[in-house]
């Protein structure tokens, strides 16, 4: 009997170290998921802001926006390849909503709408789920693909404040 406890015991202490293991490529995945909704988002919404914006400062701010992101997505892309991780090519269905909403309404007000919502929410969404990436993924070039991603978008998160636009927050 005793042999058999030991064997339950063994098993059952091997399962829960592989289903941890499941769970941390999970959340990786998850975040590498994430984080390209969220680039997706932000080149989209930017994209909009080119043509709709009437502010020189903000115009300049979604080409930033835009050549940044495009540039963090392909590394992204090159890393989720390298871990057999499929990322989805656009925003989120609730982002899809976010660029509607900006698009809506008065124009004299778009640049308000896209420099509170993409330049500053958005970036500190984003810088929320990057710093959690850093100090909790399990994958460490994951990790250190976060933390290195992490300044440039404290940067944009900096650039949006300073819009004449944006929420003095």
């Amino acid at each position: 009997m005793r042999t058999a406890q030991k064997f339950m015991s063994v098993t059952l202490m091997l399962a829960s170290a592989a289903f941890a293991g499941q769970a941390h490529a999970r959340s990786d995945k998850a975040f590498m998921k994430e984080a390209a909704h969220a680039g997706a988002a932000e080149i989209e919404a930017s994209k909009l802001a080119q043509s709709k914006a009437k502010n020189a400062d903000v115009k300049s701010f979604a080409d930033s926006m835009i050549t940044d992101h495009a540039k963090v997505a392909d590394e992204l892309k090159a890393l989720a390849a390298s871990k057999n991780v499929t990322l989805p090519d656009g925003p989120s269905v609730k982002q899809k909503a976010e660029i509607k909403l900006i698009d809506a309404g008065d124009n004299d007000k778009f640049d308000e709408r896209y420099a509170k919502t993409f330049g500053v929410k958005a970036h500190q969404n984003t810088i929320k789920l990057f710093q959690d990436a850093a100090q909790n993924a399990k994958d460490p070039e994951i990790k250190a693909w976060a933390e290195r991603t992490l300044p440039g978008l404290r940067h944009h998160l900096e650039m949006a404040q300073a819009l004449s636009v944006a929420p003095k927050k």
